[in-house]
């Protein structure tokens, strides 16, 4: 997600710092934004060349080297700790003017805002995956967030040419209060045995006129990132009926992440 965020504001003509902790994790993201970047090219939809737009994207090991950036984006893994230690460790170099997004697909904006020194200046900023491909952005106002800070978000959402939708700060927002329970109801009906993966999707796609059905979205996903949304809405909502399906929770237990290792309920090159 944080490559693809990258790409979009790069095509956008902003200038990118990708900041992550490790160094392979670094060059894979240039890579897959360059693939990206062609396979957009070769297909008319850049409005400059892709080899421009990538020189506008720099990746730094050291968080100290995105000091002098206005707008700060975070993309970790849906992992609250996790995101945590990335705005701890943020705060060190934020300004006042500094603007500061999560790209959470559940936590709480309210909650994560604590972590950052001045959380009239932070927001929910939530892309869809892939964010180059996808028109939507969920903007979610924590609870000291400033009217300036979320009209600011607003129009730089219309910059880099998405759609914002305003959501209230609950777990899922909007699309995964929604989108995550689905495609959980779609694993336990593959677990119960009443239908193949295959016609699952088939099902959605044919039946409800998806582009792609609900466990093909999960591989791309994540397995990992769905069952991690799944436990907070489990946690924040308690109620049985987002309870994990066993099978996610097998996959995820035994490495099978989707598209990401190249195993989920497809099986990808």
């Amino acid at each position: 997600m944080g490559s693809g965020i990258g790409q979009v504001f790069a095509s956008a003509g902003f200038l990118v710092k990708i900041h992550d902790i490790s160094a392979d994790i670094l060059k894979n993201s240039s890579n897959k934004i360059m693939d990206s970047l062609k396979k957009l090219e070769s297909k008319n939809l850049l409005k400059e060349p892709a080899d421009k737009i990538q020189k506008r994207i720099s990746h730094y090991l050291d968080i100290n080297d995105l000091k002098n950036s206005h707008i700060f984006i975070e993309s970790a893994f849906e992992d609250f700790s996790i995101k945590t230690s990335v705005f701890q460790k943020l705060s060190k170099i934020l300004q006042p003017t500094s603007y500061v997004a999560t790209n959470t697909s559940s936590y709480s904006i309210t909650a994560l805002s604590r972590m950052v020194p001045w959380p009239e200046k932070f927001i929910g900023f939530h892309f869809m995956n892939p964010p180059p491909l996808m028109a939507l952005v969920e903007v979610v106002r924590g609870l000291c967030t400033s009217d300036s800070t979320y009209n600011f978000f607003r129009r730089l959402a219309q910059t880099i040419e998405k759609i914002p939708i305003t959501t209230k700060n609950a777990p899922g927002f909007v699309l995964n209060r929604i989108l995550i329970p689905m495609i959980n109801e779609a694993i336990c009906a593959l677990y119960e045995g009443i239908s193949t993966v295959e016609q699952i999707d088939t099902a959605l796609k044919l039946g409800a006129n998806h582009p792609i059905g609900p466990l093909a979205l999960a591989d791309l996903i994540g397995l990992d990132t769905v069952f991690a949304i799944m436990k907070t809405l489990q946690k924040e909502l308690g109620e049985e009926r987002f309870q994990p399906c066993p099978l996610l929770e097998n996959y995820v237990l035994h490495g099978r992440l989707g598209k990401k290792t190249k195993r989920g309920f497809y099986e990808y090159d």
